[in-house]
């Protein structure tokens, strides 16, 4: 389970990172994010690059499945998601109810997959030990 939540991530992660590093105007198009003005395309390409290069470390982690990888590559999501998650439901205003809901609720996903993949990471379910990986 946790292998799968890893690629989960690291896939819808990394197809928002191409678009952002490779096609920010049409990244930027969403709606989601054009309601937060204005457009910045080096800034753009940049979340885009970071957010590549996180996506990179959960890859990794997937296929080791070394805890301690596992553990940081999850906490590294976290550290941009959960951020992420409260500026958005904190800047709603300009959003449609719908946009508003489905914004949240897609966000709150974002947090509760990494988090629920660290507790059960570091209960010891499904990843080696150090010790196994060596």
């Amino acid at each position: 389970m946790i292998r799968a939540g890893l690629i989960f991530l690291a896939v819808t992660q990394g197809l928002a990172g191409l678009v952002q590093l490779f096609l920010p105007r049409n990244f930027y198009a969403v709606q989601w994010v054009s309601l937060l003005p204005p457009y910045n395309e080096h800034l753009m390409r940049d979340v885009g690059a970071l957010t590549l290069a996180y996506v990179l470390v959960l890859v990794v982690a997937a296929v080791t499945m070394e805890r301690r990888l596992v553990q940081v590559a999850l906490g590294a999501n976290l550290v941009f998601t959960l951020p992420h998650f409260l500026f958005h439901t904190t800047h709603l205003a300009n959003y449609p109810t719908g946009a508003a809901i489905g914004l949240t609720i897609a966000l709150a996903f974002s947090v509760l997959i990494p988090a629920t993949l660290l507790v059960l990471s570091v209960a010891g379910k499904q990843t080696r030990t150090t010790r196994n990986a060596a």
